[in-house]
């Protein structure tokens, strides 16, 4: 499986049976989305910058809620999940989802605000590969990223949703969280590739290029 951000929240998941894209963007956010194919589209929530579906090419199938899902060989699982830490109250919900590709699990956590408690670790089951938000703000902030990286325990993790220089949004750089997981600098990369062989058996942080 082939791991590009394109930025913001949206990842392109490549797959031997199928392309996942999470969250796309508008071009407002200051990253370029280009021509974008896919098998299917999540939507974490109905907020702009996380929804513009339009940006991708006709043909796929939407998964915007919570559920059980499986569409072109992949297994998804959407929970319930909140975009601040008063169980919605201010910000409503979102929905974090559980991807089985190529026989591993990767969790995409949506613009969560709170850290995951025991019932949704355990609700979302095995997580191989972490996609979490670490720029604060209007979600989680590198501290509490940390703390749920933690509790999760996956075998790469892989921050988003934070300011980088093509990045329109106030939002802090990754450079906290990398403080945070014990390390100093981080190079970018362009890509990940990983096969169910290949995971790490301790956890890597793998900080991606838009």
């Amino acid at each position: 499986m082939d791991i590009t951000w394109l930025g913001h929240s949206c990842f392109r998941l490549r797959g031997n049976q199928a392309i996942v894209i999470t969250d796309p963007f508008p071009p407002d956010l200051g990253y370029s989305l280009g021509k974008q194919t896919a098998d299917i589209v999540t939507v974490s929530h109905d907020h702009p910058g996380h929804s513009y579906i339009k940006g991708i090419s006709e043909g796929y199938h939407l998964v915007k809620a919570p559920g059980e899902y499986e569409i072109s060989g992949v297994l998804i699982l959407g929970v319930t999940a909140y975009h601040d830490s008063v169980k919605g109250q201010s910000k409503g919900k979102v929905t974090p989802y559980l991807m089985e590709i190529d026989g591993i699990t990767v969790c995409h956590l949506g613009d969560i605000g709170h850290i995951l408690d025991d019932d949704q670790i355990e609700e979302l089951g095995n997580i191989d590969i972490l996609l979490i938000p670490v720029g604060g703000v209007s979600t989680i902030n590198a501290s509490m990223a940390a703390q749920t990286v933690r509790k999760v325990e996956p075998k790469v993790v892989i921050p988003m949703h934070y300011k980088t220089p093509q990045s329109t949004r106030d939002l802090e750089t990754v450079d906290d969280f990398v403080k945070e997981m014990g390390m100093l600098l981080i190079e970018p990369r362009p890509k990940f590739t990983v096969s169910k062989t290949s995971l790490p058996l301790t956890l890597q942080v793998v900080v991606l290029s838009p």
